[in-house]
């Protein structure tokens, strides 16, 4: 077997991230079929998103993500932070919506159903007030980096799982509330101040909790030593590595939002002349 098709091949494949996968490209390109245009940039940064959340799951990276600390910061790196940045940096639900069967989008009216789209808004609405999304986004950084919580996390497929499911999908819902621009729908709609102070507040507990990492003398992670890393590497230079990734990167995030916040506001101010 070539090498690409080796990388290509997942190390522990997960039906529901396939399909879930598969239908999120599906959609989006029934939507661009049925007339949606999107235009050619948002279109692939959306593609762009799906796509890294796949292969940092359903590739032979996931292997890597699973005996080495370093590569598991990137994966997580990818599913809360630049995969869902991407996707919601896209506006795709017009698209997402006009992909959709006719008679799926009726369901919400339907009688039998209505009961539950209601319970759900009131959910969504109430997990995307700022205070609770900012809370949400780094306090599930700092549980899956607990590190009684993180050993278990790694020992248990079901449970290695759920830590995946919940980062990227509340990474899909934090920088959704803060790329939202539409006039209608249930996301609450946020000034571009409020999104720049929520994306300044989310920065220090991330570079408190990487610097933690970075600079520590004792090895916080023994569950890869436990298992074995991919790589020849000593125990602290990996976790010096994830810890930077923590630290650095996922802090830049921050500010690359609020430079195409900013961008977002000129260019509404521009069109209003």
């Amino acid at each position: 077997m070539t090498p690409i098709i080796e990388w290509l091949r997942p190390w522990e494949p997960s039906a529901p991230v396939f399909i879930a996968c598969v239908l999120a490209i599906g959609l989006y390109a029934s939507g661009l079929m049925r007339g949606a245009r999107p235009g050619f940039w948002p279109a692939l940064s959306y593609l762009l998103g799906v796509g890294l959340i796949y292969a940092v799951t359903q590739t032979h990276y996931d292997y890597f993500s699973q005996y080495l600390f370093a590569a598991h910061r990137l994966q997580h790196l990818a599913l809360h932070h630049l995969g869902p940045f991407l996707i919601a940096l896209s506006m795709p639900a017009a698209v997402l919506a006009a992909g959709l069967p006719q008679s799926v989008r009726h369901w919400p009216q339907q009688p039998a159903l209505a009961p539950l789209f209601t319970a759900l808004r009131v959910g969504y609405r109430i997990i995307q007030q700022p205070f609770i999304a900012g809370f949400l986004f780094v306090g599930l950084i700092y549980f899956w980096l607990t590190p009684a919580i993180h050993f278990d996390a790694m020992l248990s497929i079901d449970l290695y799982w759920f830590m995946n499911w919940t980062m990227a999908l509340d990474g899909l819902l934090f920088w959704w509330l803060i790329f939202e621009r539409g006039d209608r729908g249930i996301t609450p709609r946020l000034t571009p101040g409020q999104r720049i102070l929520m994306l300044a507040l989310i920065m220090p507990p991330q570079i408190a909790l990487g610097a933690y990492i970075t600079l520590s003398k004792q090895n916080l992670f023994e569950i890869y030593d436990v298992c074995g890393r991919a790589f020849p590497i000593a125990p602290l230079l990996d976790q010096q590595i994830g810890g930077l990734i923590t630290w650095i990167p996922a802090s830049m995030m921050s500010v690359v939002a609020a430079v195409i916040i900013l961008a977002f506001r000129l260019e509404q101010s521009n069109d209003k002349r």
